[in-house]
């Protein structure tokens, strides 16, 4: 499935990238014609899909290769070197981080498309928004920030500081949204408890958050919202891709996709056809406006059923219900059936006694067990320890229609994460 359906000046645009970066581009100019593409072929009527079938897909291990073999940025810079202005690189959970540059243009692009994210949740100047991080070369809310700033909006830096700290420079600034991973902000939220402090009586009306699927499984969002006394919203971007995708608030949670900027495709990941609209498949993207070092059909790894037609808040734009689904290597195999992290999560969230969760794959011969540590709020010794491991084993079979391991862990056992949570091991 490909949507949106074709629009002349989107289809123009398209056009105009591939003929900029051929020969320009060295990175993409060698795919594209390895794959047999002319842009000098482009019809003057030819829609966007027609265009698009012809390209090569992109994956993370082509970008990966290429900074390999050209250290230390590759090829898949449109300009000189010395027009960028800016670089960032991939957390580095799935690999080796990848390298990104970005021209002012390019850059002033990526921040744009955040514009969408603060809109659709209400924010707007008059506004506060907090940002914990310390800004180091990942990416992460880096166009936020920039977005806020041209938004007229109050950008907050919370990065280098304790959490005391960053809980009283909420306060003390009266930041109206928190940015952050659901992992943060959950974490935040439990130490906050611990201090004494009530998040929910500072003045953040609205959480964004990001790098994960929490912000679309409802039991994660729903725990994050009563926490802090505000409204969640989610949001998904790449640091190859730009930010892509936005959420409007209404149920079922979701993501709807920045149609303007993106072409966006979802593919059977195995034979990379089509797949119907509702579909579970990988989404696979191409962006319009970061010319400077553009992503063609890049294949993110992310797993996503969208759909097309008009959404409760009146956006056509289509939609990623529940968000990113799960990363394909994230994917577990146990006893027969796919199982998401995030349907794991979804379940374990459910009961409030618990702080933090820790799920270890371990595979004994040819099958796979689910090992599945919590660690609860408080102490839990004894018959408390085993009724709580068995009524989330009771819980987890149920739903995912096979057996678990769980074990009560002392408060305090699990690691705690500031950026994205590693919950999932596969051992």
């Amino acid at each position: 499935m490909l949507m949106p359906p074709s629009s002349s000046p989107k289809t123009r645009r398209l056009a105009d990238l591939l003929r900029l970066v051929v020969p320009s581009n060295a990175f993409q100019t060698r795919r594209l014609q390895g794959a047999g593409f002319d842009p000098a072929s482009i019809a003057p009527d030819a829609p966007a899909e027609s265009i698009l079938a012809r390209l090569p897909f992109t994956t993370k291990a082509d970008l990966e290769e290429d900074q390999v073999q050209n250290p230390p940025f590759g090829t898949n810079l449109t300009f000189p070197l010395e027009r960028y202005t800016r670089i960032h690189h991939t957390s580095g959970t799935t690999g080796r981080p990848l390298w990104w540059l970005d021209t002012p243009e390019s850059w002033s692009w990526f921040a744009g498309c955040w514009d969408e994210t603060y809109r659709a949740a209400g924010v707007a100047p008059g506004d506060r928004v907090f940002f914990p991080f310390s800004f180091g070369p990942f990416v992460g809310f880096w166009a936020g920030f920039e977005s806020a700033s041209r938004l007229g909006v109050l950008a907050i830096p919370g990065g280098g500081l304790g959490t005391g700290a960053r809980l009283r420079l909420i306060r003390e600034t009266g930041a109206t949204v928190f940015a952050a991973t659901p992992t943060y902000a959950l974490r935040l939220a439990a130490e906050a408890r611990s201090d004494g402090f009530d998040l929910a009586s500072t003045a953040v009306r609205k959480v964004i958050v990001a790098g994960e699927p929490g912000g679309s499984i409802p039991e994660t969002r729903a725990r994050i919202e009563e926490a802090w006394g505000a409204r969640c919203y989610d949001h998904a971007g790449m640091t190859e891709i730009g930010a892509y995708g936005f959420d409007c608030g209404e149920d079922p949670p979701g993501l709807h996709v920045h149609e303007d900027e993106f072409f966006i495709e979802v593919v059977d990941p195995r034979t990379l056809a089509p797949v119907p609209d509702g579909a579970e498949g990988e989404v696979v993207i191409t962006n319009l406006g970061r010319t400077g070092s553009p992503a063609i059909r890049y294949r993110s790894g992310d797993l996503v059923r969208l759909v097309t037609g008009r959404c409760a808040c009146g956006r056509t734009s289509p939609r990623l219900v529940g968000g990113i689904l799960a990363r394909m290597d994230a994917m577990l195999f146990v006893r027969g059936n796919n199982v998401y992290p995030s349907a794991v999560e979804a379940i374990i969230r459910r009961f409030t006694q618990i702080e933090e969760f820790r799920v270890r794959a371990v595979k004994a011969a040819e099958m796979t067990e689910l090992v599945i540590e919590i660690e609860p709020v408080s102490p839990e010794e004894g018959d408390a320890a085993r009724s709580l491991e068995k009524r989330v084993a009771a819980a987890l079979e149920t739903t995912l229609l096979f057996r678990s391991v769980v074990r009560v862990v002392p408060p305090g056992t699990l690691p705690r994460f500031e950026l994205k949570g590693k919950r999932f091991v596969k051992e």
